[in-house]
């Protein structure tokens, strides 16, 4: 099992920045993929940003060049640098992994509040 908290989410005024932060705990060592998806009102859930074991990205075509994913293997920690936030950001963001263990599975965080005002 791995588990998943989040933080960083904020209100910010459209055109600021703001860096999401996650940080798995437990079976982190089956961890094939980490990253990001978010949920706005009434919408379903989206990817954001993915980043795999081999350091390959993968972005939503909304947020690419505003937004980057990386992340500390080390400190098992993944990260979402959103710049040049728009109004159409606001979401709650949700902290993702897909791991090995007897199969493929995936965790999720609780999520995180990102509000952008216009």
């Amino acid at each position: 099992q791995v588990q998943l908290v989040e933080s960083g989410g904020d209100l910010v005024q459209a055109g600021g920045s703001l860096r999401l932060s996650c940080t798995a705990s437990g079976s982190t060592r089956s961890i094939l993929v980490m990253g990001w998806y978010r949920q706005a009102p009434g919408k379903q859930r989206e990817l954001v940003a993915l980043v795999a074991n081999s350091g390959s990205t993968n972005y939503a075509d909304s947020v690419k060049g505003r937004f980057t994913i990386s992340r500390d293997n080390g400190k098992n920690m993944v990260y979402l640098q959103m710049n040049n936030l728009k109004p159409e950001d606001t979401a709650v963001y949700y902290c993702y992994t897909q791991q090995w263990e007897r199969g493929r599975s995936t965790s999720w965080g609780q999520g995180t509040q990102v509000t952008v005002s216009s």
